[in-house]
Protein backbone atom coordinates (compact mmCIF):
# COMPACT_ATOMS: atom_id res chain seq x y z
CA UNK A 1 0.00 0.00 0.00
CA UNK A 2 1.41 3.53 -0.61
CA UNK A 3 2.36 5.46 2.07
CA UNK A 4 0.62 8.66 0.81
CA UNK A 5 -3.22 8.98 1.48
CA UNK A 6 -4.65 8.63 -1.33
CA UNK A 7 -8.04 9.60 -2.18
CA UNK A 8 -10.30 9.27 -5.18
CA UNK A 9 -12.73 12.20 -6.67
CA UNK A 10 -15.06 11.90 -9.53
CA UNK A 11 -17.09 14.99 -10.90
CA UNK A 12 -19.81 13.37 -12.43
CA UNK A 13 -21.92 15.11 -15.36
CA UNK A 14 -24.59 14.93 -17.90
CA UNK A 15 -22.33 14.48 -20.89
CA UNK A 16 -18.75 13.03 -19.67
CA UNK A 17 -17.29 12.01 -16.08
CA UNK A 18 -13.71 12.49 -14.51
CA UNK A 19 -11.91 10.77 -12.17
CA UNK A 20 -8.90 11.45 -10.54
CA UNK A 21 -5.89 10.07 -8.25
CA UNK A 22 -5.50 12.82 -6.12
CA UNK A 23 -2.34 12.85 -3.21
CA UNK A 24 -3.23 14.47 0.15
CA UNK A 25 -0.66 17.47 -1.40
CA UNK A 26 -3.63 18.33 -4.23
CA UNK A 27 -1.37 16.47 -6.98
CA UNK A 28 -3.11 14.26 -9.78
CA UNK A 29 -1.41 10.59 -9.95
CA UNK A 30 -3.58 9.33 -12.54
CA UNK A 31 -6.90 10.30 -14.38
CA UNK A 32 -9.50 8.41 -16.45
CA UNK A 33 -12.63 10.34 -18.59
CA UNK A 34 -15.51 8.40 -20.08
CA UNK A 35 -18.58 9.53 -21.75
CA UNK A 36 -21.38 9.05 -19.00
CA UNK A 37 -24.26 7.86 -21.27
CA UNK A 38 -26.85 8.60 -19.44
CA UNK A 39 -29.71 7.46 -21.38
CA UNK A 40 -28.50 3.65 -20.49
CA UNK A 41 -29.89 4.52 -16.78
CA UNK A 42 -28.24 4.58 -13.26
CA UNK A 43 -27.15 1.00 -12.44
CA UNK A 44 -24.85 1.54 -15.40
CA UNK A 45 -23.49 4.90 -14.96
CA UNK A 46 -22.43 3.27 -11.35
CA UNK A 47 -20.72 0.64 -13.43
CA UNK A 48 -18.87 3.35 -15.43
CA UNK A 49 -17.82 5.33 -11.97
CA UNK A 50 -16.63 2.02 -10.55
CA UNK A 51 -14.76 1.30 -13.87
CA UNK A 52 -13.16 5.12 -14.08
CA UNK A 53 -12.27 5.02 -10.66
CA UNK A 54 -9.80 1.81 -11.21
CA UNK A 55 -8.79 3.41 -14.26
CA UNK A 56 -7.68 5.79 -12.30
CA UNK A 57 -6.04 4.28 -9.99
CA UNK A 58 -3.81 1.98 -11.74
CA UNK A 59 -3.15 5.11 -14.40
CA UNK A 60 -1.18 6.34 -11.00
CA UNK A 61 0.16 2.34 -10.26
CA UNK A 62 -2.16 1.98 -7.53
CA UNK A 63 -5.10 -0.22 -6.94
CA UNK A 64 -8.13 0.17 -4.38
CA UNK A 65 -6.29 -1.08 -1.45
CA UNK A 66 -4.42 2.46 -1.65
CA UNK A 67 -6.92 4.55 -1.44
CA UNK A 68 -8.44 6.20 1.69
CA UNK A 69 -12.37 7.09 -0.22
CA UNK A 70 -13.91 8.06 -2.73
CA UNK A 71 -15.81 11.52 -3.48
CA UNK A 72 -18.34 11.71 -6.36
CA UNK A 73 -19.48 15.15 -7.03
CA UNK A 74 -22.95 14.81 -8.24
CA UNK A 75 -25.12 17.17 -10.65
CA UNK A 76 -28.17 17.48 -8.19
CA UNK A 77 -29.81 17.73 -4.96
CA UNK A 78 -28.62 15.27 -2.37
CA UNK A 79 -28.23 14.55 1.12
CA UNK A 80 -24.66 14.45 1.51
CA UNK A 81 -25.32 13.18 5.05
CA UNK A 82 -26.56 9.95 3.96
CA UNK A 83 -25.51 9.81 0.30
CA UNK A 84 -28.44 9.55 -0.97
CA UNK A 85 -29.33 11.37 -4.10
CA UNK A 86 -32.84 13.52 -4.31
CA UNK A 87 -32.84 13.65 -8.38
CA UNK A 88 -30.31 14.02 -10.88
CA UNK A 89 -32.42 16.21 -14.10
CA UNK A 90 -29.41 15.89 -15.96
CA UNK A 91 -28.79 11.88 -15.70
CA UNK A 92 -32.65 10.66 -15.83
CA UNK A 93 -35.51 9.62 -13.22
CA UNK A 94 -33.47 6.07 -12.31
CA UNK A 95 -31.39 8.78 -10.31
CA UNK A 96 -34.31 9.74 -8.20
CA UNK A 97 -33.78 8.93 -4.55
CA UNK A 98 -30.89 7.29 -5.56
CA UNK A 99 -28.49 5.60 -2.47
CA UNK A 100 -25.14 6.17 -4.21
CA UNK A 101 -23.08 6.49 -1.69
CA UNK A 102 -24.21 3.04 -0.51
CA UNK A 103 -24.38 1.35 -3.95
CA UNK A 104 -21.00 2.30 -5.10
CA UNK A 105 -19.07 1.92 -2.04
CA UNK A 106 -20.53 -1.62 -1.94
CA UNK A 107 -19.35 -1.86 -5.61
CA UNK A 108 -15.91 -0.67 -4.20
CA UNK A 109 -14.90 -1.74 -0.94
CA UNK A 110 -14.50 1.76 0.06
CA UNK A 111 -16.00 4.43 1.76
CA UNK A 112 -18.18 6.55 -0.95
CA UNK A 113 -18.66 10.31 0.08
CA UNK A 114 -21.76 12.40 -2.47
CA UNK A 115 -21.69 16.13 -2.32
CA UNK A 116 -23.14 18.61 -5.15
CA UNK A 117 -20.62 18.92 -8.18
CA UNK A 118 -20.72 22.69 -7.93
CA UNK A 119 -19.37 22.71 -4.50
CA UNK A 120 -16.72 20.30 -4.94
CA UNK A 121 -15.40 22.47 -7.43
CA UNK A 122 -15.42 25.19 -4.85
CA UNK A 123 -13.59 22.80 -2.07
CA UNK A 124 -10.93 22.47 -5.20
CA UNK A 125 -10.41 25.59 -6.04
CA UNK A 126 -10.31 26.71 -2.20
CA UNK A 127 -7.97 24.02 -1.41
CA UNK A 128 -5.57 24.15 -3.87
CA UNK A 129 -6.38 26.74 -6.94
CA UNK A 130 -7.20 30.44 -6.94
CA UNK A 131 -8.92 30.80 -3.61
CA UNK A 132 -5.83 29.05 -1.73
CA UNK A 133 -5.27 31.39 1.84
CA UNK A 134 -8.53 33.01 1.62
CA UNK A 135 -10.85 32.67 4.75
CA UNK A 136 -14.12 33.21 2.65
CA UNK A 137 -14.65 32.39 -0.88
CA UNK A 138 -17.36 32.08 -3.16
CA UNK A 139 -17.09 29.98 -6.38
CA UNK A 140 -19.47 30.81 -9.54
CA UNK A 141 -19.60 28.32 -12.41
CA UNK A 142 -20.71 29.62 -15.94
CA UNK A 143 -22.03 27.22 -18.50
CA UNK A 144 -25.04 25.68 -19.60
CA UNK A 145 -26.21 27.29 -16.65
CA UNK A 146 -24.56 28.89 -13.54
CA UNK A 147 -24.05 27.11 -10.14
CA UNK A 148 -21.88 28.49 -7.25
CA UNK A 149 -20.27 27.02 -3.69
CA UNK A 150 -19.61 28.87 -0.93
CA UNK A 151 -16.90 28.57 1.55
CA UNK A 152 -17.48 30.55 4.68
CA UNK A 153 -14.52 30.50 7.48
CA UNK A 154 -12.90 27.91 5.95
CA UNK A 155 -15.44 25.19 5.86
CA UNK A 156 -18.36 24.22 2.81
CA UNK A 157 -21.31 26.35 3.29
CA UNK A 158 -24.53 23.61 2.94
CA UNK A 159 -27.53 25.40 4.13
CA UNK A 160 -30.13 23.68 6.00
CA UNK A 161 -31.51 21.80 3.52
CA UNK A 162 -27.90 21.83 1.69
CA UNK A 163 -28.68 23.69 -0.93
CA UNK A 164 -26.41 27.04 -0.19
CA UNK A 165 -24.86 28.85 -3.43
CA UNK A 166 -27.71 28.43 -5.85
CA UNK A 167 -26.81 31.66 -6.95
CA UNK A 168 -27.83 30.76 -10.54
CA UNK A 169 -31.35 30.82 -9.10
CA UNK A 170 -31.06 34.46 -7.69
CA UNK A 171 -33.25 36.83 -9.52
CA UNK A 172 -31.12 39.78 -11.33
CA UNK A 173 -34.21 41.44 -13.74
CA UNK A 174 -37.72 40.86 -12.54
CA UNK A 175 -40.08 39.49 -15.23
CA UNK A 176 -36.95 38.54 -17.22
CA UNK A 177 -36.38 35.32 -19.63
CA UNK A 178 -36.99 31.83 -18.64
CA UNK A 179 -34.94 29.90 -16.83
CA UNK A 180 -35.03 26.36 -17.38
CA UNK A 181 -36.13 25.92 -13.59
CA UNK A 182 -39.09 27.48 -14.60
CA UNK A 183 -39.22 30.85 -13.09
CA UNK A 184 -38.08 34.52 -14.80
CA UNK A 185 -35.16 36.86 -14.38
CA UNK A 186 -32.95 34.39 -12.58
CA UNK A 187 -28.71 34.75 -13.56
CA UNK A 188 -28.79 31.33 -15.32
CA UNK A 189 -30.83 32.78 -17.60
CA UNK A 190 -28.95 35.79 -18.26
CA UNK A 191 -25.29 35.28 -17.82
CA UNK A 192 -24.78 31.56 -19.19
CA UNK A 193 -23.63 30.30 -22.04
CA UNK A 194 -26.71 29.42 -22.91
CA UNK A 195 -28.01 32.70 -22.67
CA UNK A 196 -25.55 34.22 -24.81
CA UNK A 197 -26.41 31.18 -27.21
CA UNK A 198 -29.86 32.40 -27.18
CA UNK A 199 -29.62 35.91 -27.71
CA UNK A 200 -27.47 35.13 -30.77
CA UNK A 201 -29.78 32.99 -32.26
CA UNK A 202 -32.99 35.17 -31.88
CA UNK A 203 -30.30 38.31 -33.05
CA UNK A 204 -29.74 36.12 -36.34
CA UNK A 205 -33.19 34.77 -36.95
CA UNK A 206 -34.52 38.26 -36.80
CA UNK A 207 -31.80 38.95 -40.01
CA UNK A 208 -28.65 40.07 -38.10
CA UNK A 209 -25.38 38.71 -39.93
CA UNK A 210 -22.95 36.77 -37.39
CA UNK A 211 -19.62 34.72 -38.73
CA UNK A 212 -21.60 32.27 -36.00
CA UNK A 213 -23.85 30.76 -39.10
CA UNK A 214 -19.93 30.19 -40.75
CA UNK A 215 -18.75 28.65 -37.83
CA UNK A 216 -21.71 26.25 -36.92
CA UNK A 217 -24.50 24.80 -38.97
CA UNK A 218 -27.57 26.42 -36.83
CA UNK A 219 -30.13 23.93 -37.56
CA UNK A 220 -28.52 20.75 -36.55
CA UNK A 221 -29.25 20.96 -32.77
CA UNK A 222 -25.43 21.06 -31.71
CA UNK A 223 -24.68 23.97 -28.73
CA UNK A 224 -22.83 26.98 -29.47
CA UNK A 225 -19.69 25.94 -27.36
CA UNK A 226 -17.66 28.46 -24.98
CA UNK A 227 -15.19 27.88 -27.93
CA UNK A 228 -17.13 29.33 -30.87
CA UNK A 229 -18.59 31.90 -28.81
CA UNK A 230 -15.00 32.78 -27.67
CA UNK A 231 -13.57 32.99 -31.75
CA UNK A 232 -16.77 34.99 -32.76
CA UNK A 233 -15.27 37.68 -30.23
CA UNK A 234 -11.95 37.32 -31.19
CA UNK A 235 -13.28 37.95 -35.02
CA UNK A 236 -14.86 41.11 -33.74
CA UNK A 237 -18.57 39.55 -34.43
CA UNK A 238 -20.97 42.31 -33.57
CA UNK A 239 -24.30 39.94 -32.41
CA UNK A 240 -21.81 37.75 -30.24
CA UNK A 241 -20.17 40.78 -28.91
CA UNK A 242 -23.58 42.54 -27.69
CA UNK A 243 -24.76 39.31 -26.03
CA UNK A 244 -21.73 38.42 -24.15
CA UNK A 245 -21.74 42.38 -23.11
CA UNK A 246 -25.02 41.46 -21.79
CA UNK A 247 -24.55 38.46 -19.90
CA UNK A 248 -21.49 40.09 -18.32
CA UNK A 249 -23.27 43.07 -17.33
CA UNK A 250 -25.72 40.68 -15.57
CA UNK A 251 -22.84 38.40 -13.85
CA UNK A 252 -21.16 41.40 -12.74
CA UNK A 253 -25.09 41.91 -11.21
CA UNK A 254 -24.98 38.78 -9.53
CA UNK A 255 -21.64 39.13 -8.19
CA UNK A 256 -22.46 42.62 -6.24
CA UNK A 257 -24.95 41.28 -4.93
CA UNK A 258 -23.49 38.21 -3.57
CA UNK A 259 -20.16 40.66 -2.43
CA UNK A 260 -23.04 42.93 -0.61
CA UNK A 261 -24.22 39.90 1.55
CA UNK A 262 -21.43 38.17 2.25
CA UNK A 263 -18.32 40.08 1.59
CA UNK A 264 -15.59 37.09 1.09
CA UNK A 265 -12.13 37.94 -0.58
CA UNK A 266 -12.47 36.21 -3.71
CA UNK A 267 -14.92 35.16 -5.81
CA UNK A 268 -13.67 32.52 -8.20
CA UNK A 269 -15.02 32.30 -12.17
CA UNK A 270 -14.76 28.66 -13.27
CA UNK A 271 -16.51 27.97 -16.62
CA UNK A 272 -15.16 27.43 -20.64
CA UNK A 273 -15.65 31.16 -21.35
CA UNK A 274 -13.20 32.01 -18.38
CA UNK A 275 -10.94 29.22 -19.16
CA UNK A 276 -10.68 30.68 -22.85
CA UNK A 277 -10.75 34.44 -22.82
CA UNK A 278 -9.64 34.83 -19.21
CA UNK A 279 -9.41 38.98 -18.32
CA UNK A 280 -11.31 39.85 -21.61
CA UNK A 281 -14.12 38.06 -19.80
CA UNK A 282 -13.52 38.78 -16.18
CA UNK A 283 -12.37 42.57 -16.75
CA UNK A 284 -16.14 44.01 -17.53
CA UNK A 285 -17.53 41.35 -15.17
CA UNK A 286 -15.46 42.97 -12.75
CA UNK A 287 -16.14 46.67 -13.83
CA UNK A 288 -19.93 46.06 -12.89
CA UNK A 289 -19.78 44.45 -10.02
CA UNK A 290 -17.51 46.93 -8.48
CA UNK A 291 -20.14 49.90 -9.43
CA UNK A 292 -22.61 48.15 -7.24
CA UNK A 293 -20.64 47.43 -3.86
CA UNK A 294 -22.22 49.40 -1.48
CA UNK A 295 -18.86 49.70 0.41
CA UNK A 296 -16.63 51.55 -2.11
CA UNK A 297 -13.61 51.18 0.62
CA UNK A 298 -10.96 49.10 -0.35
CA UNK A 299 -13.31 47.30 -3.03
CA UNK A 300 -10.30 46.00 -5.13
CA UNK A 301 -9.69 43.81 -1.61
CA UNK A 302 -12.27 41.71 -3.02
CA UNK A 303 -10.52 40.12 -5.67
CA UNK A 304 -12.75 38.51 -8.63
CA UNK A 305 -10.66 35.99 -10.21
CA UNK A 306 -10.37 32.76 -13.14
CA UNK A 307 -10.43 29.24 -11.59
CA UNK A 308 -7.13 27.83 -12.22
CA UNK A 309 -7.40 24.00 -11.74
CA UNK A 310 -9.81 24.23 -14.70
CA UNK A 311 -11.77 21.16 -15.28
CA UNK A 312 -10.03 19.12 -12.23
CA UNK A 313 -11.82 20.93 -9.58
CA UNK A 314 -14.56 18.90 -9.40
CA UNK A 315 -12.76 15.74 -9.35
CA UNK A 316 -10.02 17.49 -7.03
CA UNK A 317 -12.71 18.49 -4.36
CA UNK A 318 -14.63 15.47 -4.39
CA UNK A 319 -11.20 13.80 -3.36
CA UNK A 320 -10.69 16.47 -0.73
CA UNK A 321 -14.19 15.73 0.41
CA UNK A 322 -13.71 12.09 0.36
CA UNK A 323 -10.53 12.64 2.54
CA UNK A 324 -11.99 14.70 4.98
CA UNK A 325 -15.40 12.49 5.57
CA UNK A 326 -13.25 9.15 6.01
CA UNK A 327 -11.33 11.10 8.77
Amino acid sequence: MSDERIAVGVDLGGTSLLAAAVADDGRVLGRAKRKTRAERGAKEIIKRLEESIREALAAASLGPEDAAAVGVGVPGPLDPSTGLVHCCPNLGPSWDNLPLADLLGEALGMPVSVENDVNVGAVGEYTYGAGRGARDMLAIFVGTGIGGGLILDGRLRQGARFSAGEVGHMVVQAGGPACGCGQRGHAEALASRTAIERDVRAAIRGGRPSIVSELMDLDNGRLMTAGIIAQAVQRGDAVVIEAMRDAQHYLGLLISACVNLLDPEVIVVGGGLTERMGDAYLEPVRAVARQHYVNQSDAERVRIVQAALGDLSGAIGAAVVARQRSG
